[in-house]
C-alpha cells in the first residue's frame, strides 16, 4: 500500500522494518484530538467548541483568501525575474511588496529569483522582513485592521532594510551557484501532481460554511432563530468540529514525503484547488493546535496565559523575535493565534511578523545556505528596533 508516487516510484507508508514512516506526527495530532474528544464530557465541549471555532473563523476565510490569490496569480502571471533584472534600483520595494502578500507565495518567488542570479541581496533581505507567511491569513481573517498596520510596516521595513543591505553590500553580495540550481529546477520539473482526496467535497463544504462563518464574524449570537445555518447551535458546532477534523486527516496524509527543498505540502504541478486545500489545511491544524493549548490551559489547569506574560512583556519582542528565526509557517501561526486570543502584545506580533520568513527560507537554505542565514539574522534587526518601539511607545 502506498501514499503518493514521485517520478513513478511508489512511497511505502511502512519502511522495510515494518515501521510507520509517513506523516507519523501529524497523525499523532489527528489521534491525539480524538483522544482529547474521549476524555470526558467537559472536554469534549472544551474540543468541539475550539475546533468549530477555528473551522468557520479561519478555515473558511482562508480558503477563500487563497482561492483568489491562487486565481490572480495565473491569470496575471508575469516574467518577474525580466522586471528585476531591468529595474535592480527598484528591487527593495518589488521584493517587499511581494513578501507582504499574504502566505509564502510572493516571498518563495523572490527568493526564487535570488537563486537564479536575478535578485541582489539586499532583494532577499526585503521579502524576508516584509512576508509573515501563512500566518498573515488567519490574522487577515480575524483582526483585518491589524493585518493591514503589520503589512503596511513590514512593507516599509522590508523596503529601506533591502536598500541600505545593497548600499554596504553591493548588489553582487554572495552570488548563488548556477549549475546547481538547474540541477534542482531540472529536478522539481518531473515532479507529479499530488491531488487531494476528497478536494471538491471540501471545497464545496467551505462554500456552504460561509454562511454561519459570515455570522460569526459578525457577532450575531448563535442560535435556532439567527442565521447560523437556521439549524441551533449545537448542530452548527458538531459541523464545524467534523469539518476541522476532516481538514486535518486531509493534511495528515497530504505531505509528500520527498524533500524538495520547500516547506509547503504543494508541489509545482498542482492545481489550484489541490493548492487551497492543501494550505488551508495546514494553516488549519497548526490553529487548532494553538487554540487547544490556550484552552486547556485556561479551563484544566486554571492557567491566565495572558497575566502570565503581562509579567515579562519586557522579553515578549525578543521571545517573538526569536520563534521568527524558526523556519517554517507553524510557529508563527501560533504566535498569531496568542496575540487573538490577547495572550501577547502588538509589539511582539511585530517583532514575529518582520523576523519570520514563513516557507521562503526553505529553498533558500537549499540553495544558497550561507546567504539565507544571513539574510534572516539581518532581518531581526528591524524586527528588534521596531517590536520595541511599539512598546515603550504604546503598551507601557
Amino acid at each position: 500500500m502506498s501514499v503518493v508516487s514521485v517520478n513513478q516510484q511508489p512511497i511505502p507508508w511502512f519502511g522495510s522494518n515494518g515501521r510507520f514512516v509517513a506523516n507519523r506526527w501529524r497523525l499523532t495530532l489527528f489521534f491525539g484530538i480524538l483522544a482529547l474528544f474521549a476524555w470526558d464530557a467537559e472536554m469534549r465541549e472544551m474540543v468541539m467548541a475550539a475546533l468549530a471555532e477555528a473551522y468557520f473563523a479561519v478555515t473558511v476565510f482562508v480558503a477563500m483568501t487563497l482561492a483568489m490569490v491562487f486565481w490572480f496569480e495565473k491569470a496575471f502571471g508575469f516574467d518577474l525575474g525580466e522586471v528585476m533584472r531591468k529595474n535592480v534600483r527598484w528591487q527593495p520595494i518589488i521584493a517587499s511588496a511581494l513578501g507582504a502578500l499574504p502566505g509564502c507565495g510572493g516571498a518563495i518567488i523572490v527568493v526564487t529569483q535570488f537563486t537564479k542570479g536575478h535578485a541582489t541581496f539586499g532583494a532577499l533581505i526585503s521579502v524576508l522582513v516584509a512576508t509573515m507567511g501563512d500566518a498573515a491569513f488567519l490574522l487577515m481573517a480575524r483582526d483585518f485592521e491589524a493585518f493591514l498596520l503589520i503589512m503596511a510596516i513590514s512593507l516599509v521595513a522590508g523596503t529601506v532594510t533591502g536598500w541600505i543591505a545593497d548600499r554596504i553590500h553591493g548588489r553582487n553580495f554572495l552570488a548563488v551557484d548556477k549549475d546547481k540550481i538547474q540541477a534542482i529546477d531540472e529536478r522539481l520539473a518531473g515532479t507529479n501532481p499530488d491531488p487531494v482526496p476528497f478536494s471538491r467535497f471540501w471545497l464545496g463544504l467551505a462554500v456552504f460554511s460561509l454562511i454561519p462563518a459570515a455570522t460569526m464574524a459578525f457577532n450575531f449570537e448563535a442560535g435556532e432563530n439567527t442565521p447560523f445555518l437556521m439549524i441551533g447551535e449545537n448542530v452548527g458546532v458538531w459541523i464545524g468540529f467534523l469539518a476541522a477534523m476532516f481538514c486535518v486527516a486531509l493534511w495528515s496524509i497530504s505531505k509528500r514525503p520527498d524533500s524538495r527543498g520547500i516547506g509547503a505540502d504543494t508541489l509545482p504541478n498542482d492545481n489550484l484547488i489541490t493548492r487551497v486545500v492543501k494550505d488551508t489545511n495546514f494553516v488549519t491544524a497548526w490553529v487548532i493546535m494553538a487554540f487547544l493549548a490556550y484552552e486547556i490551559a485556561a479551563v484544566k489547569f486554571g492557567l491566565d496565559v495572558g497575566v502570565l506574560l503581562s509579567g515579562v512583556i519586557y522579553i515578549l519582542p525578543l521571545m517573538a523575535l526569536l520563534i521568527g528565526f524558526i523556519p517554517g509557517c507553524g510557529p508563527q501561526v501560533v504566535v498569531t493565534s496568542l496575540f487573538l486570543t490577547g495572550a501577547v502584545p502588538m509589539s511582539a506580533l511585530l517583532a514575529n511578523a518582520i523576523s519570520n520568513d514563513g516557507d521562503a527560507l526553505f529553498p533558500a537554505l537549499a540553495l544558497a545556505p550561507k546567504a539565507a542565514v544571513l539574510a534572516t539574522l539581518y532581518s531581526g534587526i528591524p524586527a528588534l528596533i521596531i517590536g520595541y518601539a511599539w512598546l515603550f511607545m504604546f503598551e507601557l
